[in-house]
């Protein structure tokens, strides 16, 4: 409510500001083009807006980030804490361990695509693919023999003879259907101990006839106490990132 009230009052009073002290506005308008060339600029401009805006979502996919934060979600429902963590810590984690586990593909990049572009020792056309050649060998060391065989047939595309000739369309998508897969394999191999305790504790309770008392209640403790004996966090962030060696 009050960065609400902070951003009404600058609004309101930026354009009396302007006028009194001299500063720069912004202005912005429609109008009508005199040239073919200025209808082409604003389209290239919209399409540039357009791509910044789901740009983070597609190296989201392309990276370590979907198999991370998927195996996050599954560790916090199989102990049964609900909103502990939260979502915020989750993917914020899944953030982190992702730059950590993409840092020696990022370097890459930045030393054979963008400082070479950034010092006009390239040009764009050479440092695109430069840039996503890394990505591309990451892509294709996790990725799954059936799961891209999946997408080039239901593309009807011909059968590539060489890792070359996957365009990024039939690549990206089967990397990340090999990610959920992974992901969820690991979810179950979380689930099991868990379950079990879930298992002991209800066979308890209907033994001592208390069939009315939710097992959760009683076990959610013991599922903590388990997580921490066996440092579950440490072994579950080693497993994750020992997964994509």
């Amino acid at each position: 409510m009050i960065l609400r009230l902070i951003l009404i009052l600058i609004a309101v009073f930026l354009p009396f500001m302007a006028q009194a002290q001299g500063l720069p506005t912004i202005t912005l308008g429609i109008g009508e083009a005199n040239e073919p060339a200025q209808v082409s600029t604003a389209l290239q401009i919209l399409i540039l807006l357009t791509i910044l805006s789901v740009a983070p979502s597609i190296l989201l996919m392309m990276t370590a980030f979907t198999r991370i934060v998927i195996v996050l979600s599954f560790v916090r429902q199989a102990m049964g804490t609900q909103s502990a963590p939260s979502n915020q810590i989750v993917v914020g984690l899944a953030l982190f361990l992702t730059f950590f586990i993409m840092a020696p593909v990022f370097s890459q990049i930045n030393d054979e695509a963008l400082q070479p572009y950034l010092n006009e020792e390239i040009t764009q056309e050479e440092a695109i693919p430069l840039a996503l050649d890394p990505m591309r060998r990451f892509m294709f060391s996790q990725v799954g023999e059936k799961d891209l065989q999946l997408l080039i047939d239901i593309s009807g595309a011909a059968q590539p003879e060489t890792m070359d000739d996957i365009g990024m369309l039939t690549l990206i998508p089967a990397f990340m259907l090999s990610e959920l897969k992974r992901a969820f394999q690991m979810g179950f191999l979380l689930f099991v101990p868990f379950l079990m305790i879930d298992m002991i504790v209800a066979s308890i309770l209907m033994a001592m006839g208390m069939m009315m008392l939710p097992p959760i209640i009683v076990s959610l403790p013991f599922k903590i106490l388990l997580f921490v004996l066996v440092d579950g966090w440490s072994l579950v962030i080693g497993s994750l990132v020992q997964s994509f060696a």
